[in-house]
């Protein structure tokens, strides 16, 4: 969180109201990003500008007895989850017992100490509590210290195996990260925090500000601390440049103890600067149940505001060489999930998008909210039909007959007004309750003769990224989505995503792939290939070794890209593929570019 928000909230409310957010698949082996959450309204006052919208950001996940534990900024609450599917939010108030003031919880920090589950908001002053639980799925907290006396801005607490409790923070573009030791018995710092860690973007081009990484309007924020310890080694964990960025990524330093001697890995920890769901900033590391790791932060989406975004869960873990490496290649790609996933070896099934482009039909549309917005791989964009009335549909053609495993629906915020809902809650900002989504899926193999494939008619959660795995997959050219209650606003729709498999050929491979690497500025290079006719995407392969190609870019339609993420001092190796319905490519021998 790079900014420094004072919210004000005009209703205290701290009792227990646990909703279940089940994200329907009908099979569950499987997830897609942006997670099924009902992601809150967003608390920032100029909402109004641009009509109410969802947002939340800066999350944290810990593996608590055996669950899944999720917080985040500005929601009222959290969520828990025992198989990182169905999410189930639990309502809270993190207020000063002391104070029925306007205390919420924006990029806080959760840690566990021993049996204890410990959690603090974000603050630049001594007056936020410390709560503590051992029970939170039942929503039983208690303040273990009144008021912090260590305040700080993005904070994240770590705790070693030797026992010993450190917290780290900062959130600035000019000031590093810091760290200090507290007492475990009474929370007071022991000494005074050292600097961990500041940018170098000098360096490392993925750190500079912007859109386009080129330091304009601001410098460079660092901000979002997390620790993990491996083999020994500490990997502190940092969010940059700025989430309203398409590269918002996490970037890592390693060192030989958990408040010093830190040396930066090259390339980001977690970056993911195409594809359909854009940022992967600000986020945690987190074990399941069979030890893989796994690494959750922030999507940027910034359309209604800077700071509207979502959240997204990638495979994450260590090399042979105690490497860290993160996998967002296809990552708002259907991933499997824990019960599935052996350490980011098979991350997804064979599935890919079936309707990228292709043609769509639509009941109305509301003025420039065309249809084609549905389906062009962009979070940013979305199509709106002129109401929220039962029978708006969107259609789509998926050119042939072909296997459909899964669909995600990515529902749009146009023209929401709750204030007469929340009038009637008495909030003014943060989650509404009682909202919810209903939609049939119908599907036809020659747009002629329809078989109802998904019934949420009875559905009474809201799922603003509803996903939905096939029990068995189904023949399919046509797809249509009827709306039949939207929680708020139009019926709006940024992503209706097919995916399975088509019955064609995969795409050759690319055959000229060139990297020409920038003389004036070694973090950048000119990417250029030779078109394949029947891809819709490439994945870019990169890193500092031929072995440790870790991040990948997902460029759609086009046949160039300028890259300007790399370390001035290393060496780099790239390899390309090609994507379509039917599958990927060989990937190209792999390029050194020096």
């Amino acid at each position: 969180m790079n900014k420094t928000w004072i919210l004000f909230f005009t209703f205290f409310y701290s009792s227990v109201s646990i909703a279940q957010v089940p994200s329907f698949g009908l099979r569950g082996t499987t997830y897609c990003n942006p997670i099924n959450i009902d992601y809150g309204y967003t608390p920032i006052p100029n909402f109004s500008e641009w009509g109410r919208h969802r947002a939340t950001a800066d999350p944290v996940i810990v593996n608590y007895k055996g669950d899944y534990y999720l917080f985040s900024t500005n929601q009222w609450g959290y969520w828990w989850s025992s198989d990182m599917l169905n999410w189930n939010f639990v309502s809270k108030k993190f207020l000063r017992p002391w104070n029925a003031g306007y205390d919420e919880l924006c990029a806080p920090a959760v840690g566990i100490i021993g049996d204890t589950m410990l959690v603090f908001g974000s603050t630049y002053t001594n007056k936020f509590t410390l709560w503590m639980s051992t029970n939170p799925k039942k929503n039983e907290w208690k303040p273990l210290v009144d008021s912090f006396d260590i305040g700080g801005w993005d904070p994240a607490f770590f705790t070693d195996d030797d026992g010993r409790f450190y917290m780290y923070n900062g959130s600035s573009n000019k000031f590093p990260l810091y760290g200090i030791e507290l007492n475990r018995k009474n929370f007071q710092p022991i000494g005074t925090r050292k600097e961990m860690y500041l940018l170098e973007d000098w360096r490392y081009g993925w750190q500079r500000f912007g859109e386009h990484m080129d330091n304009t309007f601001l410098d460079p924020f660092i901000e979002g601390a997390w620790m993990t310890k491996h083999n020994g080694k500490y990997y502190l964990q940092y969010g940059a440049p700025g989430t309203e960025f398409s590269g918002y990524a996490d970037g890592v330093v390693v060192g030989e103890n958990a408040l010093g001697g830190f040396n930066a890995q090259s390339d980001p920890l977690s970056m993911k600067i195409g594809g359909f769901a854009k940022g992967a900033g600000h986020g945690s590391t987190f074990t399941d149940n069979k030890n893989n790791y796994w690494h959750i932060s922030t999507i940027m989406l910034s359309v209604k505001n800077n700071f509207e975004r979502r959240l997204g869960i990638w495979p994450a873990g260590f090399d042979k060489d105690d490497v860290m490496w993160c996998n967002t290649a296809f990552g708002d790609y259907p991933l499997y999930l824990p019960s599935q996933n052996n350490n980011g070896q098979k991350p997804r099934p064979d599935w890919y998008l079936l309707n990228y482009k292709k043609p769509v039909q639509v009941s109305s549309t509301l003025g420039n909210y065309t249809a084609n917005n549905a389906n062009d791989e962009d979070l940013k964009t979305y199509w709106s039909a002129a109401s929220a009335n039962k029978g708006e549909f969107l259609q789509t053609d998926l050119g042939t007959v072909s296997t459909v495993n899964a669909i995600q629906i990515n529902y749009a915020d146009q023209d929401v007004d709750l204030s007469a809902e929340d009038k009637r809650q008495n909030i003014f900002v943060g989650k509404t309750s009682g909202l919810f989504h209903q939609y049939k899926i119908y599907s036809s193999a020659n747009g002629k003769k329809w078989s109802l494939l998904v019934d949420k008619s009875n559905n009474k959660t809201d799922v603003p990224h509803d996903y939905i795995e096939l029990e068995k997959p189904v023949q399919a050219r046509f797809l249509k989505l009827e709306n039949l209650h939207m929680p708020a606003g139009k019926f709006a729709i940024s992503g209706f995503r097919i995916f399975g498999k088509g019955n064609g050929a995969k795409p050759n491979a690319v055959k000229t792939f060139f990297v020409l690497r920038t003389e004036k500025d070694k973090r950048s290079a000119w990417i250029k290939w030779q078109p394949v006719d029947d891809a819709y995407a490439y994945n870019i392969y990169y890193g500092t070794a031929p072995d440790k190609l870790y991040n990948c870019i997902m460029v759609h339609q086009n046949n160039e890209y300028w890259f300007k993420g790399m370390d001035k001092m290393k060496t780099y190796y790239y390899s390309i593929e090609a994507v379509n319905e039917n599958g990927v490519s060989n990937k190209t021998a792999i390029s050194k570019v020096e």
